[in-house]
């Protein structure tokens, strides 16, 4: 069985924690990948925090990974302003209509099989 990364190594770090990208922490993150950089200057903190959301791994095929993925595109459109906010917010708002028509759909067709 080949290793993912999905679940982290369990004999070192015990998998991911509350630190960052499977347990790292900001210090390590600046000593590791980020030599050079201020961890003081928000800029860097900010490249650090984003490679800490890219290194981020959860399978996709569970609920917990769909709903972390859901969680991701509403920080990040949180994060955006101007037209890509606006656009995020309609792609949500379209999703969940579709969401509502085919729910109404599902149950029209059961009423009308059980009583039509």
């Amino acid at each position: 069985m080949g290793v993912t990364g999905a679940f982290g190594d369990r004999g070192e770090s015990g998998g991911e924690e509350p630190g960052g990208a499977c347990g790292r922490s900001r210090e390590d993150r600046f000593t590791d990948d980020l030599i050079g950089l201020d961890p003081a200057d928000p800029e860097a903190r900010a490249f650090a925090e984003h490679l800490d959301r890219v290194e981020q791994v959860r399978p996709s095929y569970t609920v917990e990974g769909y709903l972390g993925g859901v969680r991701d595109f509403a920080e990040s459109a949180n994060r955006l302003g101007g037209h890509y906010r606006l656009t995020a917010g309609i792609l949500a708002t379209l999703i969940l209509l579709g969401v509502v028509v085919a729910a109404w759909d599902a149950l029209v067709f059961i009423v009308s099989v059980l009583f039509g």
